[in-house]
């Protein structure tokens, strides 16, 4: 039996989704949540990312080209990419606790967190999966997977917008602060 990058990387998610539905079960109650016009534009967005990173999109035209080589070395990279990104994601959502939420949401008794990764990015959840999503992009390797993750990043912008506007009316003098002292994504840059 030969070892299989692309299994393993979809059991990376599927690991990660699991766990996700597990946390929803130790959660705080939600008192505030986004607007549903913009949880649906995130959903749409992310949903159509999604479909064109896994090849249910678009499959057989231009953007199925390939943007780097099909190498062993190049979906074990990839592999290695999808692994950290989705632990880096655990942690973070280990770290937020029962104050997380898969919508923009306050909840009851709603702590900010800013330690562990929270310490590193504001987001540090969207920067796991987005990491994640890029070494799968690279192990997969076509174009149609790059425009898709364009497409998650869009969708994380939509929702970090209302997760930013939610902070800051539930934490209208630490919150400031600390987006000044911690960036949104990308350690020290972005």
């Amino acid at each position: 039996m030969t070892f299989n990058v692309y299994a393993a990387i979809a059991d990376c998610w599927k690991a990660l989704g699991l766990f996700w539905l597990i946390g929803l079960a130790f959660t705080k109650p939600t008192v505030r949540r986004q607007s549903a016009g913009s949880r649906l534009l995130h959903y749409v967005l992310a949903i159509t990312g999604g479909l064109l990173i896994w090849g249910y999109l678009f499959p057989r035209d231009w953007l199925g080209g390939r943007f780097v080589p099909h190498t062993p070395s190049v979906a074990l990279a990839g592999l290695a990419l999808t692994i950290a990104g989705c632990l880096f994601a655990v942690w973070a959502r280990i770290t937020l606790g029962a104050n997380w939420s898969g919508r923009a949401t306050v909840k009851a008794g709603h702590e900010l967190i800013v330690k562990g990764p929270y310490a590193l990015a504001r987001h540090p959840i969207y920067t796991g999966v987005l990491l994640g999503l890029a070494g799968t992009v690279l192990a997969i390797g076509q174009w149609r997977c790059v425009l898709g993750f364009f497409i998650v990043v869009l969708a994380f912008v939509v929702k970090i917008s209302q997760e930013e506007r939610l902070m800051t009316e539930t934490f209208p003098q630490a919150y400031p602060d600390y987006r000044r002292r911690v960036k949104a994504l990308i350690p020290g840059i972005f």
